[in-house]
């Protein structure tokens, strides 16, 4: 569930601020001002301000049906395609794919992400070249709105009412999954298009259907 069990810091714009904390939870509230505080830094690195706060490297290619709300930045070679929906405090990484009718909102999108189809992504933090399967989306608020518990061996109390997801590196997720408020997935781990997810997922394992999860082999 740690940072560093999760994620390659090497592969985001965000290294430092997560380097701050523990869980990765915790760095949640503060994507928005890290945004506004690491834009400015970037006008040297061949990105653009297109409009106020809101950064494009120069060899992104962004659809003009894109909406993309500050703050945000758009990170080389990601395509943000036709009616992509940025709603602000997003930071995408380099070689990432933001598809049509995709919504983020308040998410680190590691380098070499796709959410490529209709997804909702929010609150969320996804490792180097995890996956989105088409139709999949990350459940940020519980049904009764109460605060969201982490349920591992311990259920940890995280003092959050939104929080989507945290997909470590490699992760695929299948098409039409749900991943339910406080979900963690290790590394390299698979999930069954269909899925309905909660609790934490191990690293290197494949999640069912039903539940059930085994270890890769």
């Amino acid at each position: 569930m740690k940072i560093d069990e999760l994620y390659d810091l090497d592969h985001t714009l965000a290294k430092d601020y997560l380097k701050q904390y523990t869980y990765p939870w915790e760095a949640l509230k503060g994507i928005k001002e890290m945004i506004l505080q690491l834009g400015p830094t970037l006008t040297e690195k061949g990105y653009q301000e297109i409009s106020k706060d809101v950064w494009v490297h120069e060899s992104a290619i962004v659809a003009p049906t894109a909406y993309l709300g500050a703050p945000c930045i758009i990170g080389p070679k990601t395509e943000v395609r036709h009616c992509a929906f940025i709603r602000g405090s997003a930071l995408v990484g380099a070689n990432c794919v933001v598809g049509n009718s995709v919504e983020l909102k308040n998410v680190i999108l590691f380098d070499n992400v796709q959410t490529p189809h209709y997804n909702y992504v929010g609150d969320s933090i996804l490792g180097y070249k995890s996956h989105m399967g088409a139709g999949s989306i990350t459940s940020n608020v519980r049904s009764d709105k109460k605060l969201i518990i982490v349920h591992s061996q311990n259920e940890i109390k995280t003092g959050l009412k939104k929080f989507g997801a945290m997909l470590g590196d490699y992760v695929e997720v299948g098409c039409n999954s749900v991943l339910n408020p406080g979900t963690i997935v290790g590394r390299h781990t698979n999930i069954y298009p269909t899925s309905c997810v909660r609790g934490v997922i191990p690293d290197h394992s494949i999640y069912k259907n039903n539940g059930e999860i085994i270890q890769k082999k």
